[in-house]
């Protein structure tokens, strides 16, 4: 009869934890939900749109506790996998993440996952599918928007130059190649004399571009594959007394990207809706965590900034 009470009570605790999903939450202390996103900085205003998404629906549903943490800066995978750990060790139930590496970033995603975390990647992929859900730009279509854009501002012939973010990041490096294989599927006068990276530093791009410009003399072109290689790139061009001559078109926006069209400095710049990432991210992750069925990829939309819509882009 004992052993029949203890079965009857342990399937009436089961049952329970089943209606109220005690199998996925780490219940905090105010019961709240637990929820941590991790950018690839918190410098760039990308990255701060991103944030102050996720913050806007966190202060909307009300029961999540939102913690946000980024490393110093987009050289060292090393320190976001270990935010990750971290993240593991506190038992969040809600992993919002934008891996800066899609390789080294993988160990980490996969021990979340295996611990029951709901994994949602905002912005870039890691080389897994050991998360829930993605939320992102599709890199590959805006590169291509970017190529036709700068193919066109140059006349469809001449020499141009890349100057990209970080090397082995999913995201830039789609940014890269799609725009590269766009480059050469379609225009057999343009020559694309170099890829340089810049790790995001503007300073760093502003150098990439006056070196690429010295030993170009005849470059028309420069395509900057994120907000800090666009805003340093096209600067350097810009002080080098090279506007207009050399166009250049860019990705992600800024108060200092939109100064830079405005000044006809740079002719086109890929937006994309980091906002949205963040306030659909989280809100996907709290759906997750309550059993619902959710796209497992969202596409967050880009749109082609130039001087003639500045005054509708957010």
């Amino acid at each position: 009869m004992k052993k029949k009470v203890v079965l009857v009570g342990a399937l009436l605790i089961a049952l329970v934890c089943v209606l109220s999903s005690c199998n996925n939450r780490r219940q905090a202390s105010d019961g709240k939900i637990k929820a941590i996103l991790i950018t690839m900085d918190s410098m760039d205003e990308h990255w701060l749109k991103v944030k102050a998404g996720a913050e806007a629906k966190a202060a909307e549903l009300g029961n999540v506790n939102l913690t946000f943490n980024a490393p110093p800066g987009k050289v060292d995978a090393a320190i976001q996998l270990q935010m990750v750990e971290d993240a593991i060790t506190q038992k969040v139930d809600i992993l919002l993440l934008a891996p800066l590496h899609a390789e080294a970033l993988v160990p980490g995603v996969e021990k979340a996952k295996k611990a029951g975390i709901k994994v949602v990647l905002v912005d870039t992929g890691v080389n897994s599918d050991a998360f829930d859900a993605i939320l992102a730009t599709d890199n590959g279509a805006a590169a291509r928007l970017a190529a036709n854009e700068l193919a066109k501002a140059i006349g469809e012939k001449g020499k141009i130059a890349i100057i990209n973010a970080q090397a082995g990041a999913g995201t830039t490096m789609t940014r890269e190649n799609d725009f590269k294989d766009e480059i050469a599927k379609k225009y057999p006068n343009i020559t694309i004399v170099g890829t340089q990276y810049s790790d995001g530093d503007k300073t760093r791009a502003l150098n990439i571009a006056t070196d690429f410009m010295t030993a170009n003399p005849d470059l028309v072109g420069i395509y900057g594959a994120n907000e800090g290689s666009s805003t340093g790139g096209a600067t350097g061009v810009e002080q080098a007394g090279k506007k207009g001559t050399i166009k250049f078109v860019g990705f992600d926006y800024s108060a200092d990207i939109k100064g830079l069209i405005e000044r006809d400095v740079m002719q086109a710049t890929m937006v994309q809706n980091p906002y949205e990432m963040g306030y659909q991210g989280l809100q996907v992750g709290v759906d997750l965590l309550a059993g619902k069925t959710v796209n497992r990829s969202i596409d967050t939309g880009v749109t082609v900034a130039t001087k003639a819509n500045l005054n509708t882009i957010k």
